[in-house]
């Protein structure tokens, strides 16, 4: 038997001591870490040894409210560039790694990320979309994608605007076999489409510049198709932040309200287009791709209907073209009370209308 003399009043101190210690170690562990930097991926655009952020994000990053909101709680705001050519596969290592909070990006990406286990939220629309359109050679014959059938198409596969191509097939009662698609990128497929290499090329609003040098010729836009056929890109927010930092994220989420209603005001359309001119399209293009459309609509933040028809969409796309194993549901995805508190808090509730989709 073990003598109870062993444990004297002073062994029993220590071990009291330490216990305390390693509970206090415990706790101290267990608080999470006060955020020092929120982190934001945006695309950015390399022109004449000039970078410049895309769009709204470049009117978040030169005003001041942002940064002077999270100064105020310690908090640093960091930018993390993503290269054009390669946008959701580096975003979504990002998140992956947690080396970034929110980014700026498109449909297809997150939609493979998400079924891959990393979980994000789609905090805010990025608009209506962006055109896509259908390029061909000058002196082609082709007057819709059912007479390129059989021919050579330039797509860039598994970024945003693929979806759009799909709808257009299935709408035609096509589908990828029926081509011989070249997976290029946009600047590939540009000098692809004027070597004669291709017979078609399907890609964003440089489509326009392709036209202004005689290279090629727009057959159909998504300017014909219903809302939804667009291209996307949103601001995404990670799970695991937003659920800890619901107020910087709802921070996040009003600075770029802000830029976007100062963006939407007809009055600042021309400032705004130069601003975007700054990526190396030229304002005749930008000016373009939204012509014949609401100014307004185009920089809607609304998670509505024609957004969640798309999402859904780009999901039972993935998991029929076997780009995701696992099923999402749609509305995992969407969290829109971000945006309608922000809208509340600026007094722009009204700002701008819902759409439900065409769909069915």
């Amino acid at each position: 038997m073990i003598s109870l003399r062993l444990f004297s009043p002073r062994l029993f101190a220590s071990v009291s001591l330490l216990l305390a210690l390693f509970a206090s170690l415990s706790s101290f562990a267990a608080e999470p870490l006060k955020l020092k930097t929120v982190r934001i991926a945006t695309v950015v655009f390399s022109n004449a040894g000039k970078v410049t952020f895309n769009g709204p994000t470049y009117l978040m990053d030169k005003d001041p409210w942002l940064k002077q909101e999270l100064a105020k709680r310690g908090v640093e705001l960091e930018w993390v560039p993503a290269a054009t050519a390669s946008v959701g596969t580096f975003i979504n290592e990002e998140f992956a790694n947690k080396r970034i909070d929110f980014a700026f990006y498109g449909d297809l990406p997150t939609i493979i990320l998400n079924s891959s286990g990393v979980s994000t939220k789609l905090l805010a629309a990025g608009g209506i979309g962006n055109n896509v359109y259908l390029v061909v050679p000058p002196d082609s014959t082709a007057k819709s994608i059912d007479d390129l059938k059989g021919k050579r198409i330039a797509l860039h596969r598994g970024r945003p605007w693929e979806l759009s191509f799909a709808k257009l097939l299935d709408s035609r009662h096509l589908g990828f076999d029926d081509f011989r698609i070249f997976n290029l990128n946009p600047q590939a497929g540009a000098a692809a489409l004027s070597a004669g290499r291709v017979d078609g090329f399907f890609t964003l609003s440089d489509a326009f510049l392709l036209e202004d040098k005689k290279v090629g010729k727009i057959i159909w836009s998504s300017k014909q198709a219903p809302a939804d056929w667009r291209m996307r890109a949103e601001l995404f927010g990670a799970s695991d932040f937003v659920a800890q930092q619901p107020q910087v994220t709802q921070l996040i989420v009003t600075a770029y309200l802000k830029a976007l209603k100062w963006a939407s005001e007809e009055q600042n359309k021309a400032e705004y287009i130069k601003l975007q001119a700054q990526s190396g399209q030229p304002e005749s293009v930008l000016l373009r791709e939204v012509a014949g459309e609401s100014w307004k609509d185009h920089f809607s933040p609304l998670i509505d209907g024609n957004l969640r028809q798309h999402y859904q969409d780009g999901i039972a796309y993935s998991l029929k073209a076997k780009l995701i194993r696992n099923d999402i549901k749609v509305d995992d995805l969407l969290d829109a009370r971000f945006v309608e508190q922000g809208l509340k808090d600026l007094n722009l509730s009204d700002e701008w209308k819902a759409h439900s989709s065409t769909n069915p």
